[in-house]
């Protein structure tokens, strides 16, 4: 219902927000010893993942505060996400610094499954496809495509970058097939999944489209730009009925595009710092909410 909102931080703290009434923190989540990289929360808000540079995963209760469950493999969490399917509430896959994918289950807190091809950190995991597959972005510039629970751990196929050139890496009987790709300099860092569209944002400063069913298609008329953010992991999202693009950038402008026709629509001072997330509110059509490295967490009409 979107009245909650949750946030992470590099003072290790996780904390739930009001987004209506108030706009009271309603509970604060301590039990990271270092800064708090991502959350997550489950299908009806009830728990919710943290993944921190602690090298711990943990499970909380969103109501008692209670840490309920924490797993680690010994290495980073860059990112965690829950299964979105109402059946797969207990899986959930977590990208990793030492280049993988893991997935857990909770009912066990054991590591049922390992998806290994990435050359670097795994940034972000993106599902997809009526959460079929799930799309992963590393330190590595590639984007790949997982099949969800493929025992081969092999992904679908990949974009690679490759001394600047962008090709598609189809898996099949003969090896790894390098196919050109009229792409350059994509360096995909976080991406946005929403019906059949992937937005990804782009280290060159624009943001990509990609058509998300079947096969994964640039489209070339959708490419958005203006607003800098080489060097940052500015979050990207779409606006529910899918007439806006929106992103944060390097200079703490919160950027709007329109959909139809990828022209600048506004641009909004919002924080001091960089403004590394922005999120349109799933209901309420005016609404953005961002983030920034100024500490602040503003709401937008």
């Amino acid at each position: 219902s979107a009245h909650l909102l949750l946030s992470c931080s590099m003072d290790c703290k996780i904390k739930l927000w009001e987004v209506y009434n108030d706009r009271r923190c309603a509970r604060t989540f301590i039990g990271h010893s270092k800064a708090v990289r991502d959350v997550c929360f489950n299908n009806t808000g009830t728990q919710f993942l943290s993944a921190a540079y602690d090298r711990y995963l943990k499970l909380w209760d969103s109501e008692t505060g209670q840490c309920i469950a924490r797993f680690t493999n010994r290495k980073v969490p860059y990112c965690v996400k829950f299964n979105p399917d109402e059946d797969k509430q207990s899986l959930f896959v977590a990208g990793m610094s030492d280049k993988k994918i893991v997935q857990w289950d909770i009912r066990s807190g054991e590591v049922v499954q390992e998806y290994d091809r990435h050359l670097g950190a795994v940034n972000t995991i993106t599902f997809v496809d009526e959460n079929r597959r799930f799309v992963s972005t590393s330190d590595d510039k590639s984007l790949r495509v997982w099949e969800w629970f493929l025992r081969l751990s092999e992904p679908c196929f990949a974009l690679v970058l490759v001394s600047g050139e962008l090709f598609w890496a189809r898996l099949c009987s003969r090896g790894i097939v390098l196919v050109p790709y009229l792409v350059l300099g994509l360096s995909n860092i976080l991406i946005i999944f929403s019906g059949k569209w992937l937005a990804c944002q782009s280290m060159d400063n624009q943001i990509l489209i990609f058509g998300a069913q079947n096969r994964f298609r640039l489209n070339k008329k959708k490419i958005f730009k203006g607003h800098m953010v080489a060097g940052y992991a500015c979050q990207v999202d779409f606006s529910p009925d899918m007439s806006y693009v929106v992103s944060g950038d390097a200079d703490g402008k919160l950027n709007i595009w329109d959909w139809k026709t990828t022209k600048l629509y506004h641009r909004i001072k919002a924080h001091d710092k960089v403004c590394i997330s922005a999120l349109w509110h799933p209901h309420e059509t005016s609404k953005v909410i961002t983030c920034g490295w100024d500490g602040q967490i503003k709401l937008w009409d």
